[in-house]
């Protein structure tokens, strides 16, 4: 299946602890079916000091399930992404308002 959500989309949580935050992708992990958006599952480390970097508690921004995300379209409201082919070339578009991504 075609990819329909890929690095620096913006984004916006339909389910979850994050619900109705947004964010963009900044990275997309397909085997998993997960992506990590910025400022949405953001989880607390606590690393010890070491000679690479300052310990303490850390933020970190964990994946989230595709299925739990959807894409903000022109209007700032989340829409489902369609394919279609224009000019030999097959583009993805927002079901909502149907103007190209």
């Amino acid at each position: 299946m075609a990819a329909k959500l890929k690095k620096g989309d913006k984004v916006v949580v339909i389910a979850g602890k994050d619900k109705g935050r947004n964010g963009e992708i900044t990275r997309v992990l397909p085997a998993d079916g997960k992506a990590v958006v910025s400022g949405v599952n953001v989880a607390i480390r606590h690393t010890k000091q070491s000679a690479q970097g300052q310990g303490g508690r850390i933020a970190k921004e964990l994946p989230i399930q595709l299925s739990n995300l959807q894409l903000l379209d022109g209007n700032g409201k989340a829409t489902r992404v369609g394919f279609r082919m224009e000019n030999g070339e097959k583009i993805r578009f927002a079901k909502t308002t149907g103007e190209a991504i």
